[in-house]
């Protein structure tokens, strides 16, 4: 291949990579996705595995890098092996598309290669990251609706599959091939986005609906001049506060009473178990809403009477605060973000980044991801916990008839991330026919329907805001609530099949992969 060759493929790989980039929000336009993959499916295709994987992984490079650079803020160099977790994700199933390429219903076999990759990232390692899920740069998109039926992993599918068969289609156009081909390949790029669009929306409203008024406090977070125990005890305050004035709108009948009120992730990380005047703030400023306040707490280690220790390290909880009571149910976080909330590998870690001793490794929770909250069945996914399918679908299999996605993005600053977890919760909200709150410390808190459509979101980031609005309660199940993990294996099964068919029939014909 001359250098000429060399560089358009390097340019088609980088273009193809920027074009699923930007899908994903801030940007949100979901039809470059499939766009990208055809020029990506067309970039490796025809090329020795070898070839393809290095494509690949500059492809990768180019998508990954921008989506996930937010990472670095708190951990510094470290995030560069998350990235390189992620591009070998991508860049491996990549290389096996040349064994699927020629193959009848290559457009097909890709797609499910594609599911088989994000479902490897989804689990491993280190608990899995997958955030680049093709799925979550889809909300609002054509492709969106498909997530009721077999959720993220089917829309990341079908995403695929029309950008797998634009390729093919180019290609049936190019070679003047047959017509069933040709067909084929149009069916290909047209089948997701139409069954997507016929798919009925969940009502934002419906008939026989329960509905609740929730309210979410953003109380922001210091950006400069105090130190870390004063800034920890600054954002109770902002909490509290913000709280304390919603409760003066409501007595003066500017707003109406909310049943329930959602604070965010870390809002207060002095924990209030253990301190006396973090809970005696918290109680008096839910004494005044009268209703149950959800606080973001993090909890220390405790011991029993005897004073064995029974949990060494701190806890990510969401707690649920009663009037004249006091806290009344927590969950604790499940799934802790790797070289976030606990560094695995710490040695080699440590090695990149001298943040690392800044990291102290917290203590995963056990329990159900839902919270008996005043009204509401709570399901509460935390933060990072929104990019796993299963533990979403573990709340509402578990009676979460409201889920909420409280979160601290002030760690990772005036970058994309809250965005990128905002399409995320509105691709849940469609999937499981839920309404969702985003309850944030710093921005950007969201209301967002069981349609997936943004009710209410705050302004700028790091900027103080109350969100109030009325939600459906509902207990709907979705087929794809139903159905799980169960689209996912079907899929990847077939995708890694046919790689095994595809290298049975290239060794029989004598060629290289």
């Amino acid at each position: 291949m001359g250098w000429s060759a060399t560089v358009l493929r390097a340019v088609a790989a980088i273009v193809a990579g920027l074009a699923l980039y930007a899908s994903f929000p801030p940007l949100g336009w979901w039809w470059a996705a499939p766009l990208g993959i055809a020029l990506l499916v067309g970039t490796v295709a025809d090329r020795p595995w070898k070839a393809a994987f290095g494509w690949g992984a500059l492809a990768a490079v180019a998508f990954e890098y921008p989506l996930l650079s937010w990472t670095g803020t708190y951990v510094g160099a470290v995030w560069l092996f998350a990235l390189l977790v992620v591009v070998l994700a991508t860049a491996v199933p990549l290389a096996l598309v040349p064994l699927l390429a020629r193959l009848p219903g290559a457009p097909l076999w890709i797609a499910c290669l594609w599911v088989a990759g994000e479902a490897l990232i989804e689990r491993a390692p280190f608990g899995g990251f997958p955030w680049s899920k093709l799925a979550f740069g889809q909300a609002g998109g054509a492709y969106a609706k498909l997530a009721s039926l077999g959720g993220a992993p089917l829309v990341s599918f079908a995403v695929v599959l029309s950008g797998a068969g634009l390729w093919a289609l180019v290609r049936s156009l190019r070679s003047r091939r047959r017509v069933v081909p040709l067909v084929g390949a149009l069916v290909a790029v047209l089948v997701g986005p139409v069954v997507g669009l016929a798919v009925p929306a969940h009502p934002a409203s419906a008939p026989g609906d329960r509905t609740i008024t929730v309210a979410a406090v953003q109380g922001n977070v210091p950006r400069a001049g105090l130190d870390f125990a004063s800034q920890r005890r600054a954002v109770l305050d902002n909490h509290v506060r913000e709280t304390q004035l919603l409760a003066d709108r409501v007595a003066a009948g500017q707003v109406r009473r909310p049943d329930l009120v959602i604070w965010p992730e870390n809002s207060s990380d002095i924990d209030p178990f253990a301190n006396a005047d973090a809970r005696a703030e918290i109680q008096a400023v839910t004494d005044r809403i009268g209703v149950p306040v959800v606080v973001g707490a993090v909890l220390r280690g405790t011991t029993n009477a005897e004073g064995t220790v029974l949990v060494q390290g701190p806890r990510n909880a969401a707690v649920v605060w009663t009037p004249r009571v006091g806290p009344t149910d927590q969950y604790v976080k499940r799934h802790l973000l790797p070289f976030g909330e606990y560094i695995p590998i710490r040695g080699i870690a440590s090695l990149f980044s001298g943040d690392v001793a800044r990291v102290v490794d917290f203590e995963p929770g056990t329990g159900t991801p839902v919270l008996d909250a005043g009204p509401a069945r709570l399901g509460v996914a935390t933060c990072y916990e929104v990019v796993f399918d299963g533990d979403v679908r573990d709340a509402v299999t578990a009676g979460a008839d409201l889920l909420t996605v409280p979160t601290n993005n002030a760690t990772f600053g005036d970058t994309n991330m809250t965005y990128q977890q905002q399409g995320m919760s509105r691709l849940r909200a469609v999937e499981h026919d839920r309404a969702v709150v985003i309850a944030a410390t710093s921005g950007q808190s969201a209301i967002i329907a069981p349609d997936g459509t943004v009710l209410d979101r705050t302004g700028e980031l790091f900027t103080p805001g109350v969100l109030v609005d009325t939600v459906p309660l509902r207990t709907t199940t979705t087929l794809a609530t139903r159905l799980g993990a169960g689209p996912e294996w079907v899929l990847a099964g077939l995708g890694l099949a046919t790689v095994v068919v595809g290298g049975l029939v290239r060794r029989r014909k004598g060629g290289a992969a």
